[in-house]
């Protein structure tokens, strides 16, 4: 027994050796995936139509140096996001014949991981990364520890002099980020929930999204459900540049004072980014807009401890609470215990919870 438990510690402190550096340089896979999104990469291959692309052709078509691209590539198909179909001894940058054999040998397609980093593409999360790898989104984590520490102030107001939400108004080129991201996820979201349970928008008729941004989730949500008439909710300045779309009718307003009326409130990845407090605030505003016998309150988040919940989606849970800490006031991501805690605090007097192939389950609460 003793020998197994040395042999066991020994192997565990020869993995923690390994494992450390993924925490040393584990900021290297934003930034490398970034670069190729920002160069073009993605995109490029999705328009070969499934035809491997050499590495000569790829650096020509995006005028990237030949070795440098390969150096990029071989990161990323070490992680599997993009598939090199032959094998190649290296590219260098020395200009020699051999060398020039070797670059122009190397070939690379897309793979389902690489098809969600290309910009146009359906399932796109490409303007995610965008968000969270700009200096705005990043600066905030070089603060976390002392957001830790009791009475600190949030690390985005330390770094930028403001809320994130008075930063996005005040800057449109960060506010488009924000939404443009928020749309990324919105079209992953809301068709897992059409095809996991469209059951949810039986028997509505309007449908108002608090704090819907520039209306993607409404204009992917009415095609499949074109009965629904949509209001999309946030503030002046997010829907003043929001989607024109048949169906949708744009509003602005603020939700701590009063939502518009509607068959069912829709809210999406809004409510983590607030206090208990601020949810309960705005909630109430919810209930207050739906018919009391007949409404509900539809809430699309992460629920960080939902049984029959992917597991794989349990640490994205757990990450995005860390996101609050360095990016919000307040925000924070919760357990189902937290969920029920506030809905009853709200006035709701019961709710649902359904898992979806997502990072979010989708809460209904009723009055």
């Amino acid at each position: 027994m003793m020998e197994e438990k040395i042999k066991k510690e020994a192997e565990e402190e020869a993995q923690a050796q390994v494992d450390i550096w993924k925490y040393v340089f584990g900021f290297t896979e934003m930034a490398v995936v970034k670069c190729a999104i920002e160069l073009g990469i993605p995109d490029f291959l999705e328009g070969q139509d499934g035809q491997a692309m050499t590495l000569d052709g790829l650096s020509a078509a995006l005028g990237c140096s030949p070795s440098s691209l390969y150096r990029i590539m071989r990161f990323l198909t070490n992680r599997g996001i993009f598939r090199q179909v032959n094998q190649a001894l290296g590219c260098s940058s020395q200009n020699s014949t051999s060398n020039a054999i070797a670059c122009s040998s190397i070939t690379y397609v897309q793979t389902p991981l690489s098809r969600l980093l290309a910009r146009n593409g359906e399932k796109s999360m490409a303007a995610i990364v965008l968000l969270e790898s700009s200096p705005v989104m990043l600066s905030p984590w070089l603060g976390l520890g002392r957001r830790v520490l009791a009475n600190s102030p949030p690390p985005f107001d330390t770094y930028h002099g403001q809320d994130l939400w008075s930063y996005a108004q005040n800057n449109p080129a960060h506010s488009k980020l924000i939404n443009d991201a928020m749309a990324c996820d919105a079209r992953v979201a809301v068709s897992a929930m059409i095809n996991g349970c469209p059951q949810v928008f039986e028997g509505i008729s309007s449908l108002v999204d608090v704090g819907g941004g520039d209306g993607t989730a409404l204009h992917t949500l009415l095609k499949a459900c074109p009965w629904i008439r949509g209001i999309n909710f946030d503030l002046p300045h997010v829907v003043s540049v929001a989607l024109r779309s048949d169906g949708v009718e744009h509003v602005g307003g603020d939700m701590f004072h009063s939502v518009p009326n509607a068959d069912a409130a829709f809210i999406m990845w809004v409510l983590h980014d607030w206090g208990d407090d601020e949810c309960i605030s705005i909630l109430m505003n919810c209930k207050e807009a739906i018919p009391q016998d007949t409404g509900k309150v539809i809430i699309v988040e992460a629920v960080i401890d939902h049984e029959g919940g992917d597991d794989k989606l349990k640490d994205v849970g757990l990450m995005l609470d860390m996101v609050m800490m360095a990016h919000t006031t307040t925000g924070k991501e919760r357990t189902s215990e937290e969920w029920a805690h506030i809905l009853n605090k709200a006035g709701f007097s019961r709710h649902t919870m359904t898992h979806i192939q997502a990072v979010q389950s989708v809460i209904e609460a009723y009055p």
